[in-house]
């Protein structure tokens, strides 16, 4: 299940140049910063899915991913930049005096895979704080946290509440029904 994703150096920061390039278009032109695929090696290229995340004076200022691959990685960046600066529901837009103090993170994500679990208990066991993104599912209701969360919530118990509440259910919610399938994330910064 592990999927592991190495970029080099040189790759990692033409992976933050691009996210940071695209929110500065987007304070000066409104839109999503054009990509040339020409300029980017072919590591970059391939189909990713990623998410990326803003910080202001250590505080989240927005953040906006994919869960699937669906265009080159590179293109994801810039969207999802763009979109977590412009269009994250939670925040205003990214002001340009805001933008000179951001911190930028970006998750690129492995294939979500299943998991399998009788009860949430062996749901819990099988958890890897840390390492697991997971994408909970159930009537209707969805979310995701990404790995990074588990800062927040080292316990799994505690992660899997607030994913649930994330979701739109209760922090004790159960259902059969209930799918959940987990990711690993290469983190950028």
């Amino acid at each position: 299940m592990e999927h592991i994703i190495l970029y080099n150096i040189d790759e990692r920061k033409i992976l933050l140049k691009t996210a940071h390039d695209a929110i500065a278009y987007g304070i000066g032109h409104n839109a999503n910063m054009p990509v040339d695929l020409s300029l980017y090696p072919a590591s970059l290229l391939a189909t990713g899915a990623c998410f990326v995340t803003l910080h202001l004076n250590n505080n989240l200022r927005g953040c906006i991913g994919s869960l699937q691959s669906h265009q080159p990685l590179i293109v994801d960046i810039a969207s999802n930049a763009f979109n977590a600066a412009f269009r994250d529901p939670r925040f205003k837009p990214v002001t340009n005096l805001e933008f000179t103090n951001l911190q930028l993170e970006i998750s690129v994500l492995s294939k979500p895979t299943p998991m399998y679990f009788s009860s949430e208990e062996n749901l819990l066991k099988q958890l890897r704080p840390g390492i697991d993104g997971l994408i909970l599912k159930d009537q209707g209701h969805r979310g995701t946290f990404l790995p990074s969360v588990w800062k927040q919530f080292p316990d799994p118990k505690t992660f899997l509440s607030h994913l649930k509440n994330k979701s739109g259910l209760e922090a004790t919610y159960w259902s059969n029904n209930l799918t959940i399938e987990r990711y690993t994330a290469e983190l950028i910064f």
